[in-house]
């Protein structure tokens, strides 16, 4: 489904679907469809996630998972009445680059886990110079905020998936260039309920020689950095001197997330991306923020 017929139609072509729609409330009638991928921007998940429940379908939904908590507890509240699975689109949760980094940590290689810093640098896309045509990404009524909240999202639920749940988070934020309506810069501090400390470092009015992606978590004894946005290698210090892992993107990224998510609706399996997992992420965006 899209509001515009010639894209859908398109699509519909391309890949041999025989059904499209110009309309939410038909394809949700539609009695061939069990599940619903809702890639609408953050302000209309609750809506449609609702839409979906009601109808009795399983709801994979993007990220963000919402605008902030509030909605995020609204969906969830709204799947668990209707009796319907709730799952958020953190495809990063199965790419096998992190699930490395996770097994890497797991198996004590850089020893016990002190500290986790987050350094996200990136220059503005030509359209966020364009006032009078804004992305929706930079328009908090749509997005919930900016590209922190857009971008961050990622990075602060691939450390819920690698390291537990944050317990307490706090930051500022602000906005100096002023292209936008959205904060463009944002700092945070973070302590995960297992005692790990975590601060990060987001800002996008920097220029393009000076951006950066770089996660670093330290250990008792090496560390491990890598980066969230591009399948560039892992790099280890440790007892055992440097090492480095490469392992490629999948051609479909969202592709084994995906499939953890047919097998839990085939009883065959469980999705690591859930609606609790992803209110998590926004719970913590929200503390940064305010």
């Amino acid at each position: 489904m899209s509001r515009t017929a010639e894209k859908v139609e398109d699509y519909a072509r391309r890949h041999g679907i025989p059904e499209w729609y110009t309309n939410g409330d038909d394809l949700l009638q539609d009695s061939q469809v069990n599940a619903i991928y809702i890639a609408t921007p953050p302000d209309s998940h609750l809506y449609y996630t609702c839409k979906a429940a009601q109808t009795g379908k399983a709801v994979y939904v993007e990220k963000p998972m919402a605008r902030n908590q509030k909605e995020c507890q609204d969906m969830i509240k709204v799947c668990q009445e209707a009796g319907v699975p709730l799952y958020v689109a953190y495809y990063r949760r199965r790419l096998p680059k992190f699930m490395k980094v996770k097994e890497l940590l797991d198996s004590g290689k850089i020893g016990d886990v002190r500290a986790v810093t987050v350094t996200f640098l990136l220059p503005p896309r030509p359209a966020d110079l364009d006032r009078e045509a804004l992305p929706w990404r930079v328009i908090p009524e749509i997005a919930g905020g900016g590209y922190f909240i857009d971008l961050a999202s990622h990075q602060l639920d691939l450390l819920d998936y690698l390291l537990g749940p944050v317990a307490e988070a706090s930051g500022d934020k602000t906005n100096q260039a002023g292209w936008y309506p959205a904060e463009d810069a944002v700092s945070a501090r973070f302590r995960f309920q297992n005692g790990i400390l975590g601060s990060g470092l987001w800002c996008f009015t920097i220029s393009n020689s000076n951006q950066m992606d770089r996660m670093e978590i330290i250990g008792s004894n090496g560390t491990i950095s890598f980066s969230c946005f591009d399948p560039s290698a892992i790099i280890v210090f440790s007892n055992q001197g440097k090492q480095e892992f490469v392992l490629p993107w999948p051609e479909h990224v969202q592709l084994p997330l995906i499939q953890t998510v047919v097998d839990a609706l085939r009883g065959e399996g469980e999705c690591p991306s859930t609606a609790e997992s992803a209110a998590r992420t926004t719970r913590v965006m929200d503390a940064i923020l305010t």
